[in-house]
């Protein structure tokens, strides 16, 4: 008996477990935040505006020393009107996003059918330019175009997905919920605190649902917590302590 034999034998006598060759554990999926950057976008944005936009509104209008009927009234009609504004705004830009988008697309499809040969050397001149060499980006270009050359070109060439379509009506209705939504704070903050106190209550309010907010959004796209927190604070602050003092030179005045 071998020397390798017995050191085997002895190892298995002594109970120890032979090491199995450990399978490849799968792979974890990994988490990308594009295709949350349309509605992340109008929502962030909406209620960014909602409680910054109304709190300031109530902030100034609190500054000139009014009574809480008017304070309230302002807060509301800031929420209804800020709500469609941003509602419409939304609708408007993406929509001329998406005709753009879309007239890219017509044009594309039509020099596709005029110069088939030249729009396959421009993508092949697109894949070359990143880090493919000519023989094979040739092949890549010719097997893409072969199964759908317009997406191709979409995506390769314009920067056109389906992650980043833009949707109009989706837009414009998570910006008028969420501007509704992030209004509601400042407004109820209003509501609850007498109007002596309704400067200081508004403005704490606010900024702690703009901190929220901020934090909220960061971690969404996936960005900093704490710089996401930071620069929605420190704008927020800014803005409402301007229009406090503008409200309160004009209340001064009156």
């Amino acid at each position: 008996m071998t020397s390798g034999t017995s050191a085997i034998m002895c190892s298995e006598s002594s109970g120890i477990p032979k090491t199995p060759s450990m399978p490849s554990s799968p792979r974890t999926p990994e988490r990308h935040f594009t295709n949350r950057v349309g509605w992340l976008r109008a929502a962030v944005l909406g209620a960014n505006d909602g409680i910054l936009s109304t709190g300031s509104l109530v902030v100034g209008v609190a500054s000139a020393n009014v009574d809480h009927k008017h304070i309230l009234i302002t807060g509301f009609a800031g929420l209804i009107a800020g709500a469609m504004s941003m509602a419409t705004g939304e609708y408007v830009s993406v929509s001329s996003q998406s005709d753009t988008e879309k007239a890219d697309l017509k044009r594309e499809a039509a020099e596709l059918r005029a110069h088939p040969a030249g729009e396959k050397q421009e993508l092949t001149t697109i894949y070359i330019q990143r880090g493919l060499e000519p023989d094979l980006a040739r092949k890549v270009a010719e097997q893409l175009m072969t199964k759908d050359a317009l997406e191709a070109h979409a995506r390769d060439e314009l920067g056109i997905s389906e992650a980043t379509a833009p949707r109009p009506i989706q837009a414009a209705l998570a910006s008028a919920a969420s501007f509704a939504g992030g209004a509601v704070l400042p407004v109820a903050a209003a509501a609850f605190a007498p109007a002596a106190a309704a400067v200081w209550t508004v403005s704490a309010a606010s900024l702690v649902g703009l901190a929220g907010l901020g934090a909220v959004g960061a971690r969404a796209g996936g960005a900093s917590i704490v710089r996401g927190m930071g620069r929605v604070v420190f704008w927020g602050a800014l803005a409402m302590a301007t229009t406090g003092a503008a409200g309160a030179l004009f209340g001064a005045r009156g």
